[in-house]
C-alpha cells in the first residue's frame, strides 16, 4: 500500500485487511434492508477503497481515504452512513460536497441505499434554489442533509438548521472545497457539530493542505490509500497536441468528426462554455453548455439530458471535473488546460468509469507552457527531481524585462545624425559654421515674417510691414478693435432704413474711402437698444426685462385698472 505523506499513517490498515479480506458486501454484516438495496443496485463485489473503508467506518473510526476517480468512493462512505442510521433511531448525518452536481449525485446514491419505503428523510441544501423549498424539507426533521458549504452555513446563521445531533460528518472532495474558498465556511459549520462525532474525509488527490486539515477535523484517523495518488488510470489513452491558440477550434472540429461516442470538452471560462456550445450547434453537433452561471433547474436539466444521451457533446468548466459519474463518456478534450495541475487528474476521471476504456486529448498552446510543465511534474515527479526547468510561457514572455522608462542617450552608443545626402554622422548639423549660409526658406506669399529683401526679389506689390500685427502691444490691438467697432456703427444703416440700395452694398473685406478695412459689424442688422440705467434713487436696484414689471423704475407700484388696488407685500427701499 502506497502512503504519500508522513509515517504516522503508515501500516495502520495493511495488516488488518490481509487477515479480513471481504469479497462480497454480505461479509460486512450489513442489515437486511441495506443488502436488498445493494442487490437492486447490482453491487456484488466491493472495490478496493470500499473493501478497506467500510469495515473501519462501521467500527466508528475516522477515515482519511484517497483513491483514483471512478473507484466507488461515494458508496464507500454512503454505505456505513446509512447502516449507522438504520441501527439507531436517533442521530443525523451531514454530507458536504464542493459542487451542486456532485451533491445531487450523492443524494441519488443515498436514496437508492435507504430505499423507497424507509422512514429516513433527507434534505437537499444547495445554492441556487429557493429557500422556501429547503425550509419545507428542514421542518420535516431530516436525518440526512446533503449540500454545499455556502448554503449550509446560511441556514445555520438563520437558525433554520440544527446540527447538534449530527454525529456523522462526510467531507467529499475536500481539496476542491479548499480551492473554492470554503475553508472559512467549513470552520463555522464544524462549530455547530458535536465534539463526539465520526468524520470521513475522501478525495482523489491528497495535497499537503488536506493532510494538515485532517489533523484539525479528524481524531486519530485511519489512513487509506488505494493505488498511487496523482496517477491517471491505465485504461485511459492520453494524447497531447502542440498547437497555436488561434488554431484550436479548427482542430477541435477535426477531432469531433474523427471520434464516436459522447464527448466532454473542458474550457476555462463560463463565457467560452456557452459560446462554444452555440458554435458547435451551428456546425451540426448536438451540444450543451454547463457552467456556474446557469440556474439550478437548467443545470439539472442539462445533466439529465446528457445522462440520457439526448445530446453528444457537453462543454463545461471545472464544475464538471469532480465526481460526476456518467458511464457513457468515451472522450475528454482539454480545450483549455486547468489552472491547477490536480484538476487535470479529475478531468481525466470523467471517462473510463467502472473499468471501461476512454481516450483523452489536450490542446497545448505556447501560452500553456508552464501549466503543461506543472502537469507533467505532477504525473511524473522524477522529471522535476532531475532539474528540468519550466519552458518560457508564450513568446519569450519570461525573458522580457519590465519597462523602466526611456533609456538615456548614452546607453546605446553615440547618437547618429542624418545629413542631407542620406549619410549618418556623429556630429550634429551646423549650417552656419565655416561661413556657410542656411538654405533659403520658402515663405508663404501672405506671411508677415518674411524680410523686405525677399519681398522685393519676389516682386510683391504689397510692401513689407516691418511692424507686424503680432508685434503690436496689447493696448494697441484693443484700440484698433474699438476703432473698428465705432467705424462699423457709423456706417451701419439706421433703424428703419432699407439696405437693398446698391450704393450701400459693399463686399466683405472691402476698403472704405479712407482706406480702413470694414469688419463684419458692418453687416449686422438693427442693433438692440442699450440696457436701461439703474434708478438714480436706488443705483444698485436691478429690474426685470419684462415690460409689465411689478414696480416702476421710481420704486412706486404700478397702477392697475379695472379694480381696487391690493397692498403690496414687497418692501421698497
Amino acid at each position: 500500500m502506497h502512503c504519500a505523506y508522513g509515517k504516522s499513517f503508515a501500516g495502520k490498515t495493511a495488516g488488518y485487511m490481509k487477515d479480513n479480506k471481504m469479497n462480497t458486501f454480505e461479509g460486512f454484516g450489513l442489515s437486511q434492508a441495506l443488502n436488498a438495496s445493494l442487490s437492486k443496485m447490482n453491487y456484488t463485489t466491493p472495490t478496493p477503497i470500499q473493501e478497506q473503508a467500510i469495515p473501519l467506518a462501521l467500527k466508528g473510526r475516522d477515515v482519511l481515504g484517497s483513491a483514483q476517480t471512478g473507484t466507488g468512493k461515494t458508496a464507500a462512505f454512503s454505505i456505513p452512513l446509512v447502516e449507522n442510521l438504520l441501527r439507531s433511531p436517533k442521530g443525523a448525518a451531514l454530507i458536504l460536497t464542493p459542487t451542486r452536481e456532485l451533491a445531487k449525485q450523492v443524494l441519488e446514491v443515498v436514496h437508492q441505499l435507504i430505499g423507497q419505503n424507509s422512514d429516513i428523510r433527507t434534505a437537499f441544501i444547495i445554492g441556487g434554489e429557493a429557500y422556501n423549498k429547503q425550509l419545507t424539507q428542514l421542518r420535516a426533521n431530516p436525518r440526512i442533509v446533503v449540500g454545499t458549504p455556502g448554503r449550509i452555513n446560511d441556514h445555520l446563521e438563520r437558525g433554520t438548521l440544527k446540527l447538534h445531533d449530527a454525529g456523522f460528518l462526510v467531507l467529499d472532495e475536500t481539496d476542491r472545497m479548499l480551492d473554492m474558498g470554503f475553508g472559512v465556511q467549513l470552520d463555522k459549520i464544524i462549530k455547530h457539530l458535536p465534539k463526539n462525532r465520526q468524520t470521513l474525509m475522501f478525495s482523489a488527490t491528497l495535497p499537503k493542505g488536506i493532510v494538515a486539515l485532517s489533523s484539525k477535523y479528524l481524531k486519530n484517523p485511519e489512513r487509506i490509500s488505494v493505488g498511487e495518488t496523482n496517477v491517471i488510470a491505465k485504461n485511459i489513452t492520453q494524447e497531447s497536441i502542440q498547437i497555436e491558440q488561434s488554431d484550436k477550434y479548427k482542430e477541435l472540429l477535426v477531432q469531433l468528426h474523427a471520434r464516436q461516442g459522447s464527448v466532454i470538452i473542458f474550457v476555462k471560462t463560463k463565457y467560452n462554455a456557452e459560446k462554444m456550445a452555440k458554435k458547435l450547434r451551428a456546425e451540426g453537433f448536438t451540444s450543451e453548455g454547463l457552467h456556474g452561471d446557469l440556474r439550478q433547474n437548467k443545470r439539472d436539466k442539462v445533466m439529465k439530458n446528457f445522462r440520457q444521451q439526448n445530446f453528444r457533446v457537453l462543454v463545461a468548466t471545472d464544475i464538471a471535473a469532480r465526481g460526476l459519474d456518467v458511464p457513457h463518456i468515451e472522450h475528454v478534450i482539454n480545450y483549455d488546460l486547468p489552472q491547477v495541475a490536480e484538476d487535470y487528474i479529475h478531468r481525466m476521471g470523467r471517462t473510463a468509469r467502472a473499468g471501461a476504456t476512454g481516450q483523452a486529448i489536450s490542446f497545448v498552446s505556447p501560452q500553456d507552457g508552464r501549466k503543461w510543465h506543472a502537469i507533467e511534474c505532477l504525473l511524473n515527479p522524477d522529471a522535476a527531481a532531475h532539474g528540468h526547468k519550466a519552458p518560457p510561457q508564450g513568446k519569450n514572455k519570461a525573458r522580457r524585462k519590465p519597462y523602466r522608462g526611456r533609456p538615456e542617450s548614452g546607453n546605446k552608443g553615440p547618437k547618429k545624425f542624418k545629413e542631407k545626402n542620406g549619410q549618418f554622422t556623429d556630429q550634429p548639423r551646423r549650417d552656419k559654421q565655416d561661413g556657410q549660409k542656411r538654405p533659403e526658406k520658402h515663405f508663404d506669399k501672405h506671411d508677415d515674417t518674411r524680410t523686405e529683401n525677399q519681398d522685393q526679389e519676389r516682386g510683391n506689390e504689397k510692401p513689407y510691414n516691418k511692424k507686424s500685427q503680432n508685434d503690436q502691444p496689447h493696448g494697441e490691438k484693443r484700440r484698433d478693435k474699438n476703432d473698428n467697432k465705432n467705424r462699423s456703427r457709423k456706417h451701419a444703416p439706421k433703424q428703419g432704413q432699407n439696405r437693398s440700395n446698391d450704393s450701400d452694398k459693399k463686399s466683405y473685406g472691402a476698403k472704405s474711402e479712407n482706406g480702413d478695412a470694414k469688419t463684419a459689424d458692418y453687416f449686422i442688422k438693427d442693433r438692440k437698444p442699450e440696457k436701461k440705467k439703474p434708478n438714480s434713487n436706488n443705483p444698485g436696484k436691478k429690474f426685470s426685462k419684462k415690460k409689465s414689471g411689478r414696480f416702476k423704475p421710481d420704486g412706486s407700484a404700478p397702477i392697475k385698472r379695472g379694480g381696487p388696488q391690493k397692498p403690496s407685500h414687497r418692501k421698497v427701499a
